[in-house]
């Protein structure tokens, strides 16, 4: 993402990475929806990006709409994405929840991702 800046991010001590979030999460607006990652941008970005029920593209494209979060930030807000840390670059994955269910799948095949055997 253009113009979002790591500075803030070098005071995060976190093992996982810091990686973008929409605001509409980090706000409490929208809950987390759609997980995609992408190849990182520097030593401190994991790559993961995390997007809202609420957002749309043009929200999106504006970077005052992101913040830059530790991951383990990302799973005190929504904690079924610790499951997703180590899944590729590539990976875009929308987080489903029926009743007290919660589960991905794959945003392009629509099929649901087994993460543990």
């Amino acid at each position: 993402m253009e113009g979002i800046d790591y500075v803030m991010a070098a005071t995060i001590n976190s093992s996982y990475g810091a990686c973008l979030v929409s605001k509409n999460i980090y706000d409490g607006k929208g809950r987390l929806k759609w997980c995609i990652r992408e190849d990182d941008k520097n030593e401190l970005d994991n790559g993961w990006r995390f997007l809202s029920d609420i957002d749309n593209e043009e929200y999106l494209e504006d970077s005052n709409n992101w913040c830059v979060l530790a991951y383990e930030s990302v799973i005190e807000i929504e904690p079924a994405v610790l499951a997703v840390y180590n899944m590729p670059v590539g990976t875009e994955l929308t987080l489903i929840q029926e009743g007290k269910r919660k589960f991905f799948i794959d945003t392009n095949t629509g099929k649901e991702i087994t993460l543990y055997k």
